[in-house]
């Protein structure tokens, strides 16, 4: 497909001399322009197809040349023309190199006066040359400054190209610039709209009545320079000049380009009208202004560092940072700071913020120097009076920059949403605001409405009666009475100086030339007019009864008619400033429209003296010459006040937006859109009551929410008995809720809101929040502002009441009014934390109903967090946290911003008590802070930590969360100490560090305060949390005095540790003094506020040393929190999750599970595995390896040192892995408590490894040391048996024989020599255990009951039996007989329990004589141990060396009976039956037998020389019939040597097969390739997948054996049936590489011994020395050494034997039935269960779940995620026939549950005071879904019933929705395992 044609338009301008014009000239054509001087037209060459594109060029060079004869009107149309059809995409500047002229140095000068300032970005410049210049183009650039200057101001954007324009690849570099361009422009061009402002902008400037000044001093304002000079004999100067306009008119832009040259030295250029004749008019004055402005103004930016957010404007991101300038911005700083440091003071509300001290290079503090006075002799009076201080050249000649002009040029360099930021922060500074603004680039008024409607003031008013109205409004909305003040000529005092002392004399509302910092060198001021406003308390010493605004236009009225125009349309009154004027001031045309304007108008003169004078229509004079300022104030105030009485007229910026001749930023489309979107949202709420709003528009989050959270707290504080049953209600009830929410959907509002921020651009959505949050603001301030005043009203009514007795209905009445209007409160909010909550509520809805509609809510909502909005927590309404909700916008933040490092700090305080101001002043936040506007809940806010700050800190962001207040108002009905406990607990555990914010010293207030914030780090000791505090102070009186500072911090500690005390008996804790609880310094970790305000609001700004004490503690902040790595986003949402589980629950520190540690230890634990496994699989190998070496070697001696040796590598390698996963881990903070045990753990385990491995060779040694002589007698054997089969073979060799009669004449030797040669030594007998465990039982027990027990079989499941009531005499009880004992395990509901704690005889000792499931579990845990200790007992036995006896069954008996003797005597609440002793008995001996034969075996093989030489037949009728064959002993030799390496190769193949087969299986298998808890998820998946009881029972009461089984038929399943032909494949490889092996040690051995001219004895030892480590090979003597003296030979003797035994011994194994089990040394399946089951298999006392801890001997409480039910485990209800159904995760939260254990009866709440195995289990309540077991228990409800001959009935009746659940759902939960 043909790729579409790209179509450019190009402009090409500047001198046509650097273009060789012609047919080959492929951009330009062959005819040169020709500028038409009458009728001036734009005719586009079209070139088709150049390099691709489609291009259109508008040739216009030599049209700036052409200028001053052209009609620039006919341009302007010709051009205007062109562009309403076409756009321009680039500039081409055609300049020749070496031939610049003038013109074309002031060539882009010339196009930003015809295009304006936004042309520069579509410039680039093109270098022709002539063919001999191209190799010296790069030099030309780099040495010519004039070039270097141009190339700087379009960006470096430059190509060359020969002036024929012929060159194809020249051509196309061109258009791939221009296409660049485009890129950098992002595809936008220079259009219309463009060309329209610059020409507006060239028609503003010319048409101004006075001249502009060519030196930049005029273009300062005139208020601040001193009084004009009137010295008239001096040469007028251009600035001075009376025909200075028609001067600049004249002027060619070569003429500019001179005169600028010429002013370089900063000097005043001396012109007169005369030099420029008058035809020269053109647009010079045009060019001049914005030439100059635009130059003072990059200038400035560049100074300011700002030169790059001319264009790519600072955003709010940009500046609510933490920076480093942000925490040293009340420093002096360098001037490149300026912008920076202005920013952050401003945005800490320090009024101080223009107020900036510059560093100075190189500045002498001392005096200024001077000029020199009389050298010669002592100064004269007249001399010193005379001097004049001289300037430092170095520091002024760039001038001082001008505080406003830094505020201005971050104004002007700032996005819409950063302007409304500053305004924002410039009204709480309680700053003149920017009204109408010039544009410095287009010189356009700018009216920026949208940064006001974010300000909020709030006043009283009076009206003529003297009644008071309290008003808070938006200040664009207000109608005010407006002041409007203007300035005519020079004056001598300051204008804006009088205006302040109209709104507040203390303070500098408007910057003056008196302020601080304030200097001659002002740019960007001239012709902004600003406002503010006075703001009356209802006082008496009110200036003024109302609101009234205050307008002031900087610089001379006569230089800015467009802001006169405009101010005197809207203004009430009008004040003008005049300075001396002269005679001419009544000719002053200005002053003569305004005094015939109808509007009041007051004139101030400088050379005026007289007091207030007044005209008939409101014109009123007063003097300022040599008058106190106090009483002009005064008496302008005075006439101002009766111009308002005389004048109704009012203005709103609101109005003035409406002004066409201003550019107001609304009028933009972004604005407009996003506005019109939130308008559209409100007219649904119009004429609606706020509470009817929210029930129809945000229902879901009304009473079915409430209802929601109600009942899920219930759920956590269920009690009585069957929870589960009220639990299963409970979430029943929940999921109807859901689905009525779920039923309800989207509300109209909700869907256009949603849509807005889902289909709008970025720009508009921000927008559309913005007013969003507005408009719903303005909506409910009003109705919540009478709200809350009726509230305080009542609420202190209430106080008064409560101490009277005698009013106590009153009281009542009072109290029920403070309900009702609360909930008014709540219901008559409606803000944009609602429309989230509510868009929160139908996400976990759809979620409940498992709807996959709407999933993108989550996501739009971080869209809203990260446009500014806070994200809502803790509901403040319900005071829950929807998790779900929560959850899924932090899942979205993640993707949206990666899982990055944040630092969480939360605040805590009383209600009111400042703590949303500190936050905000602290970041530059905007959380809500006004009276009516109280946070209520918990909200979020994100800030960034720059990337210079990150490397000081160590994480990338901070989580502000900003919190309700504790002892609100609105809850004082309510359970206050349970809110703020749970509230206190939840900030405090959510934060990394807490700011704990208390308003004043009051001892009381404080008093309360403390003990909550103790008590909440108490419980975050307890559960292991470790947050940080900071103590803040506000509004605390002389902070500065330093021993009163002392005093208080030794006050305040004192307070902490005697609450501390106070909380940790609450707690239950020994914490004496506060800093046992925390780390904490009260030097630096408690800080002192200075009050707010500097004086009393509405008018008072922020008080300065408020300001820096924010600094400060900011700066303690960073400082403390720089070395904390903070959380990632994953786990603070963990930790949310966890924090709120438990607050749900009354008991915190009970409640409390920490998932992210629980989460992270898993981790660890799954690590800790791969560790383990490279250690044992590691040291696996070494034992076979010194295994084959002390049975090769004759005398050897293996020290634990040379085992560690071995495991030296791999021990590293672990240690090596342990120190990365600790040290670089993301949670490595969290990791850090248990890396010293897991340390220690793998060093035990190692010591642990090398001691059995130590242990086992000992014992390898030792038999082999015992087996000496038998082994001599072998040999001795061994060499007759040699000698007599070689003798026979001679003896033959000359008889003819076949195979037959070859193997029966050797067979009949065969029969002699076995018995002849062993007649001495005795044949050992075989064995039968059995038989002697029926003869030495009986001796104890009658023979009738052993034979009985036998018979029955039961011994054999004796350790898994569910009750052993039967086995078991109670104490005080007859015995029964033989009869079936029900199993008697007990739940107790709370009425058993009352009588049971009575005290009666009756139901006590039935308590006492019970067999309960302790019992049980006890019994079972006994006949456990005893079997494990008489295993350990047969390993000390010496049967491998002495053989089988019948003394060991007697010791075996004897010791079952010693112990079961010692458990009686312990348990002494019953004996045993002789059923029991017998049964245990026979148990033990049933695998005891069986291990004494396998024993008893190997001592045979060992032992019985007749049975071994037995097992040699073979091998010497080999011998025989190689002798008989003719064989030399050489050969004889090789297969003797063959033979006897056969068996030990393929001992070493399946050696090394079983550990192969052990990694290939855990690495195949699922099951193995994790830890304990993986491995049992697996068999839970299997166990439901069989379905069979039997099995599960076997699970669950002996659930080591089970796992030891599972783990044997996975293997023998794999190896059998699955993956067969692997395994065969496998033992073949190592066979092969087994025998490759030794053929390589036979090859090496030889040429060893030939190179040392060794014998063949000397062969032997080598190769035997070579195989030592890797096979089973004895060094054997030669007994035909003389006759073997050809290694070679024997070599190839040997490697040919070697080949066929593997071959042979590799297909033996056709089939898996060939694998001979036995033959593993160390089988498989036992080193997975070594490697699986060496863990903790501690069982719940009450439902038999395994403790999950991988570490064998952990510290610690046992735990375990999910519990079961205990009834699966026989607990039944006391005197009732009803298993029990509850959960011990359910049952432990309940205090009216019990249990019975030893004797005694306990709350399943206090189930740790039982002691025993109950105090080391730590049961957390937990409501999380577990459908396995509920899956289980109705699945095998009647095995169970039938198994305990119990029912689920009453109190244990199965809840029905536990019928609901599927295998395939059971199996799916197991997941969360």
């Amino acid at each position: 497909m043909d790729q579409k044609i790209q179509d450019l338009t190009v402009v090409v301008f500047g001198n046509s001399s650097a273009v060789d014009f012609g047919t080959e000239n492929i951009l330009l054509g062959p005819n040169k322009p020709a500028v038409d001087a009458v009728d001036f037209s734009l005719t586009p060459t079209k070139r088709s197809n150049v390099s691709g594109r489609n291009v259109s060029i508008v040739n216009v060079l030599d049209l700036q040349d052409s200028e001053l004869y052209l009609d620039l009107d006919s341009v302007n149309r010709a051009i205007a023309c062109f562009l309403g059809e076409n756009e321009f995409h680039a500039f081409v500047f055609v300049l020749q190199l070496r031939m610049l002229t003038d013109a074309d140095k002031v060539g882009l000068e010339w196009l930003q006066r015809m295009f304006g300032e936004s042309v520069l970005p579509f410039v680039m410049i093109l270098f022709t040359y002539e063919n001999d210049e191209h190799d010296t183009i790069i030099d030309d650039l780099k040495n010519n400054p004039v070039l270097e200057q141009l190339l700087q101001k379009c960006g470096d954007r430059y190509k060359t190209c020969s002036k024929g324009m012929s060159n194809q690849s020249e051509i196309k570099a061109i258009l791939e610039e221009i296409d660049y361009i485009l890129s950098e422009n992002k595809q936008r061009c220079y259009t219309a709209d463009l060309y329209h402002r610059a020409a507006n902008l060239r028609e503003n400037l010319q048409s101004q009545p006075n001249a502009i000044s060519v030196s930049k001093s005029q273009l300062q304002e005139d208020e601040q320079g001193a009084t004009a000079s009137k010295n008239t004999n001096k040469k007028q100067k251009v600035s001075k000049t009376s025909g200075v306009l028609q001067t600049l008119k004249s002027f060619s832009h070569i003429a500019w380009a001179r005169l600028t040259r010429q002013n370089q030295s900063e000097e005043n250029v001396e012109l007169t009208e005369a030099q420029y004749p008058v035809h020269e008019q053109g647009t010079m004055y045009y060019a001049a202004k914005e030439h100059f402005l635009e130059e003072k103004t990059e200038k400035l930016l560049t100074r300011l560092q700002l030169k790059l957010n001319h264009l790519q404007k600072l955003k709010p991101a940009d500046v609510l940072q933490i920076t480093p300038q942000s925490l040293r911005c009340q420093e002096p700083c360098t001037e490149e700071e300026l912008v920076q440091t202005f920013l952050q003071r401003l945005l800490l509300g320090d009024y101080k913020a223009r107020h900036i001290s510059v560093k100075e290079a190189g500045n002498d503090q001392g005096q200024n120097p001077c000029n020199s006075g009389n050298k010669d002799g002592e100064e004269t009076l007249e001399v010193f009076l005379k001097k004049k201080s001289v300037s430092d050249d170095r520091t002024t000649h760039e001038g001082t920059i001008h505080p406003m002009d830094v505020q201005m040029a971050v104004f002007h360099c700032s996005d819409s949403f950063l302007k409304q930021l500053l305004v924002n922060k410039l009204s709480q500074c309680q700053y003149a605001l920017p009204l109408l603004v010039p544009n410095p680039f287009t010189g356009r008024n700018e009216f920026h409405l949208w940064t006001f409607c974010q300000v909020m003031k709030s006043w009283k008013s009076k009206d003529c009666s003297g009644k008071m109205t309290s008003n808070t409004k938006p200040i664009y909305k207000a109608e005010t009475p407006m002041v409007a003040f203007f300035r005519i000529g020079d004056i001598p005092s300051s204008k804006s100086q009088l205006i302040n002392t109209l709104i507040n004399g203390k303070h500098n509302t408007f910057f003056h030339r008196h302020c601080p910092g304030s200097s001659r060198d002002r740019l960007l001021m001239d012709g902004v007019v600003e406002i503010s406003w006075y703001l009356p308390s209802g006082k008496n010493t009110d200036d003024f009864s109302d609101c009234v605004a205050f307008c002031n236009l900087h610089g001379d009225v006569a230089t800015h008619m467009k802001q006169l125009e405009i101010l005197t349309e809207i203004s009430s009154v009008n004040v003008v400033v005049l300075g001396d004027q002269g005679d001419d001031i009544t000719n002053n045309d200005i002053l003569q429209k305004l005094f015939k304007a109808p509007k009041p108008l007051i004139c101030l003169l400088s050379d005026d003296d007289s007091k207030v004078i007044s005209s008939q229509n409101m014109k009123y004079k007063i003097g300022l010459k040599d008058r106190n300022q106090a009483a002009v104030s005064k008496e302008l105030q005075q006439t101002i006040k009766k111009c308002f009485s005389k004048s109704s007229s009012t203005f709103s910026l609101e109005k003035l937006g409406t002004n066409k001749e201003i550019t107001v930023d609304e009028n933009e489309m972004e604005f407009q859109k996003g506005k019109q979107a939130a308008k559209d949202l409100m007219t649904l709420l119009e004429k609606k009551g706020l509470s009817k709003m929210k029930e129809m528009y945000l229902p879901c989050q009304g009473k079915l929410w409430r209802e929601w959270c109600q009942k899920k707290k219930e759920l956590h504080r269920l009690q009585g008995p069957n929870i589960e049953m009220q639990k299963s209600q409970k979430q029943v009830e929940m999921k109807q809720i859901r689905e009525d929410q779920h039923k309800l959907g989207l509300s109209n509002l909700m869907k256009k809101f949603v849509d807005t921020v889902q289909f709008s651009t970025e720009n508009e959505k921000c927008y559309f929040l913005k007013w969003l949050e507005i408009l719903l603001n303005n909506n409910t301030s009003d109705e919540l502002t009478a709200f809350r005043h009726k509230y305080n009203e009542t609420w202190l009514k209430v106080l008064d009441l409560k101490g009277q007795a005698d009013k106590s209905e009153q009281t009542k009445e009072a109290q029920t009014e403070l309900e009702a209007i609360s909930k008014k409160l709540s219901a008559a909010a409606f803000g944009m934390e609602h429309i989230l909550r509510e868009l929160g509520q139908i996400y976990e809805s759809l979620m409940a109903m498992e709807v996959n509609k709407y999933e993108f809510l989550p996501k739009l909502a971080v869209e809203v967090m990260l446009s500014g909005q806070p994200l809502e927590l803790m509901d403040g309404d319900t005071g829950h946290v929807p998790m779900v909700w929560v959850s899924a916008v932090l899942d979205e933040l993640i993707k949206k911003l990666e899982n990055r490092r944040v630092f969480v700090l939360s605040i805590l305080g009383i209600q009111s008590s400042g703590k949303s101001t500190m936050l905000n002043a602290l970041f530059g936040l905007q959380f809500a802070v006004s009276a009516g506007r109280c946070t209520k809940g918990a909200f979020m806010q994100l800030v960034k930590v720059s990337e210079e700050m990150k490397k000081e800190l160590k994480f990338d962001y901070i989580f502000v969360v900003d919190t309700e207040g504790l002892r609100a108002l609105e809850f004082t009905g309510m359970s206050e100490r349970e809110l703020d406990n749970g509230l206190a607990t939840f900030v405090v555990g959510l934060g990394n560090m807490t700011l704990i914010n208390i308003f004043g010293e009051n001892p009381a207030e404080m008093q309360d305060i403390l003990q909550i914030v103790v008590q909440a780090f108490l419980r975050m000791k307890k559960v292991k949390l470790n947050p940080s505090c900071m103590f803040v102070h506000q509004n605390v009186g002389e902070v500065t005095a330093g021993e009163k500072n002392i005093e208080g911090r030794k006050c305040f500690q004192d307070n902490l540790d005697k609450m501390t005390k106070l909380a940790a008996k609450e707690e239950d804790c020994n914490a004496k003094c506060f800093s046992d609880v925390i780390a904490f310094d009260v030097r630096s970790d408690v800080s002192y506020f200075s009050q707010l305000w500097e004086g009393s609001p509405p008018m008072a700004p922020q008080n300065p040393a408020y300001c820096e004490n924010i600094l400060e503690l900011k700066r303690n902040i960073i400082s403390k929190i720089s070395k904390n790595r903070g959380v990632t986003f994953s786990e603070f949402k963990e930790n949310l999750s966890s924090l709120w589980n438990a607050l749900l629950d009354e008991n915190f520190v009970f409640s409390f599970r920490n998932t992210l540690e629980i989460a992270v230890y898993r981790k660890l634990e799954h690590e800790y595995s791969k560790w383990t496994w490279s250690l044992r699989s590691a040291m696996l190998s070494v034992e076979s390896k010194l295994h084959n070496r002390v049975t090769n070697e004759t005398s050897v001696n293996i020290q634990q040192r040379d085992i560690m040796d071995c495991m030296k590598d791999t021990k590293m390698d672990v240690e090596a892995s342990m120190k990365k996963f600790f040290n670089e881990d993301l949670n490595k903070e969290i990791l850090i408590q248990w890396q010293e045990r897991f340390q220690r753990k793998i060093e035990e385990l190692c010591e642990e490894l090398v001691e059995g491995t130590k242990r086992k060779l000992d014992e390898v040694i030792r038999l082999k040391i015992a087996r000496e002589k038998i082994d001599s007698e072998k040999k001795t054997y061994e060499n007759k048996l040699f000698k007599l089969s070689k003798d026979l073979a001679f003896s033959l060799k000359n008889k003819e024989n076949d195979e037959d009669a070859l193997v029966k004449e050797f067979e009949a030797v065969w029969s002699k020599w076995v018995p002849e040669l062993t007649q001495d030594t005795p044949s050992i007998r075989d064995i039968d255990v059995w038989a002697d465990i029926t003869k030495i039982l009986p001796e104890n027990f009658e023979n009738h009951l052993v034979c009985e027990r036998q018979n029955q079989g039961i011994y054999k499941r004796i350790d898994t039996l569910r009750n052993y009531s039967d086995y078991t005499i109670l104490s005080n009880q007859d015995d029964p007989g033989q009869d079936d004992l029900q199993p008697t395990n007990y739940h107790i509901d709370e009425d058993d329990h009352n009588n049971v704690i009575s005290g009666e005889k009756l139901d006590l000792e039935i308590c006492q004589n019970t067999f309960t499931v302790n019992d049980n579990n006890a019994l079972r845990a006994f006949i456990k141990s005893t079997a494990r200790d008489v295993r350990d007992e047969i390993q000390k036995m010496p049967i491998a060396e002495r053989g089988y006896s019948h003394v060991y069954i007697s010791e075996v008996i004897a010791s079952v009976l010693k112990k079961a003797k010692e458990y009686e005597h312990k348990a002494s609440k019953y004996t045993f039956k002789k059923e029991f002793i017998v049964d245990l008995c026979l148990y033990v001996c049933d695998f005891v037998a069986e291990q004494f034969a396998e024993l008893h075996k190997e001592f045979k093989e060992a032992y019985d020389v007749r049975l071994y030489l037995e097992g040699q037949r073979s091998q010497y009728f080999n011998i025989f019939k190689d002798y008989y064959t003719g064989a030399t002993s050489t050969a004889v030799f090789g297969r003797l040597i063959v033979d006897t390496l056969e068996p030990s190769i393929l001992q070493a193949a399946y050696d090394q097969t079983a550990l192969n087969l052990s990694e290939k299986m855990k690495r195949d298998l699922p099951a193995f390739n994790g830890n304990r808890s993986n491995l049992e998820k697996h068999i839970l998946t299997s166990l439901a997948e069989e379905e069979s009881f039997e099995q599960y029972t076997e699970y669950t009461q002996n659930p080591r054996t089970y796992f030891t089984n599972f783990i044997k038929k996975k293997i023998n399943d794999y190896i059998y049936k699955e993956t067969n032909q692997g395994v065969l494949k496998t033992i073949k490889s190592n066979i092969d590489s087994k025998g490759k092996y030794v053929i390589d040690a036979v090859r090496e051995a030889t040429e060893e011994v030939k190179s040392s001219e060794g014998d063949v004895n000397m062969w032997l030892h080598c190769v035997s020395r070579k195989l030592q480590d890797e096979l089973r090979f004895k060094e054997m003597a030669c007994l035909e050494q003389t006759e073997i003296i050809d290694l070679d030979f024997l070599q190839k003797v040997v490697n040919d034997g070697l080949n066929k035994i593997v071959l042979k011994l590799s297909n033996n194994f056709q089939n898996i039935s060939d694998l001979k089990w036995e033959m593993f040394r160390k089988k498989p399946d036992e080193i997975l269960i070594e490697h699986l089951c060496r863990c903790c298999w501690a069982q719940c006392p009450f439902c038999n779940a395994i403790c999950t801890n991988t570490l064998e001997d952990h510290a610690g409480d046992h735990s375990v995620r999910f519990h079961r039910n205990p009834g699966t485990n026989g607990w039944s209800f006391k005197f009732k026939n009803e298993l029990g159904i509850d959960f011990c995760t359910t049952a432990v939260s309940s205090a009216l549950l019990h249990f019975q254990a030893f004797g005694k009866v306990f709350s399943f709440k206090d189930y740790r005071k039982a002691g025993g195995d109950y105090a080391r289990w730590n049961i957390s309540p937990d409501n999380s879904e577990m459908p396995y077991w509920k899956w289980y228990v109705f699945r095998f409800q009647e095995d169970l019933e039938k198994h305990y001959q119990k029912k689920f009935l009453g109190h244990g009746q199965i809840p029905n929705e536990w019928r609901n659940y599927t295998k395939k759902q059971a199996i799916h939960s197991l997941k969360e395992l």
